[in-house]
């Protein structure tokens, strides 16, 4: 049986070769681990071109119809998620490719979410920094957010996930997106608002849309004008559906007090881009997803994945 060749990408960790059993299928492939993103399209079709089956992270290595066309040799592609707006699946469909995917255990996402509310907040890893440095006294003036309003763009899994460990803190929750409705509301145990409404009163916003036509610049520089001096805006959903140059003014004049980013327009973020000069802003380089618990998730179907295409089926199979 001829072996096939399969490109492991965007591990930038390390970590996929440790937390699944690859060697339930070494006796049919050759993985290669690529840890380092691709610095454009035409370095990524060079590198893969003579790879069968490549294993991709969800929305980081972008899948155009293009590189699609220029990987004559690709047959099955599993990506993380069952869902992934980096690859053109109607492309993938059109070369042949079988388009897999792999479910989510949990989506520790909201935790994060809450996370960045709390350094906001409470300033606990410029205080830790400041501890290692040698400094003597505390030097940031803490917000409680027990009693304050949390406004939540967006009330499906993740953003009613988000909503009950707001109140778990004591937090009012309202909540907001273009079909929310007060009944879907009122399941969730949190109170509808207008976009107006929620932009105007909430001490805190955090995104939980999905990004799409519709949701692209959603959050736009008349929404961040609406917000209070003293609030703070959270997105670990997606960087396009915040308008990033409207942000970055609202920080730049202190319209806002400040955010905490996750996910960028553009990523890995430029090293030069001006969020990275700011004060009042949190970066994290993507980390929603980014757990042990879910990557051995993740890797472990995708290893089932193949195992499986192999045998002529094709669980979770997407296009």
């Amino acid at each position: 049986m001829t072996r096939l060749r399969c490109a492991i990408l965007d591990d930038y960790l390390d970590v996929a070769l440790k937390v699944a059993d690859w060697s339930q299928i070494a006796d049919r492939v050759d993985v290669t681990v690529f840890n380092q993103p691709f610095a454009t399209a035409e370095t990524a079709a060079t590198a893969l071109k003579d790879f069968e089956i490549i294993c991709a992270m969800r929305e980081r290595t972008p899948f155009p119809r293009a590189l699609f066309a220029a990987l004559p040799k690709l047959k099955l592609m599993i990506t993380s998620g069952m869902r992934n707006a980096a690859i053109d699946m109607e492309a993938a469909k059109d070369q042949g490719v079988v388009l897999c995917g792999t479910q989510w255990g949990r989506d520790p996402t909201a935790p994060l979410t809450m996370g960045l509310i709390l350094e906001l907040t409470r300033n606990i890893g410029r205080e830790n920094a400041r501890m290692h440095a040698g400094e003597p006294l505390q030097k940031f003036v803490g917000m409680e957010i027990e009693g304050r309003t949390l406004g939540v763009i967006g009330l499906g899994k993740l953003g009613t996930k988000v909503s009950k460990l707001a109140q778990a803190f004591g937090m009012n929750v309202i909540a907001w997106s273009p079909n929310l409705t007060p009944e879907k509301c009122a399941e969730a145990g949190v109170g509808y608002a207008t976009k107006e409404e929620l932009f105007a009163t909430s001490d805190i916003i955090t995104v939980h849309v999905v990004l799409g036509p519709r949701s692209r610049g959603l959050v736009g520089r008349e929404d961040l004008a609406r917000m209070k001096p003293t609030a703070y805006l959270i997105n670990t959903a997606r960087g396009p559906i915040v308008d990033e140059g409207a942000l970055l003014e609202a920080l730049q004049q202190k319209k806002i007090a400040g955010a905490g980013i996750d996910v960028f327009s553009v990523e890995p973020l430029p090293v030069d881009h001006p969020f990275r000069k700011l004060d009042n802003l949190v970066l994290t380089p993507h980390l929603g997803y980014v757990t042990e618990d879910s990557f051995r998730n993740h890797y472990r179907q995708m290893v089932e994945g193949i195992d499986g295409w192999f045998k002529g089926e094709a669980p979770r199979k997407l296009a």
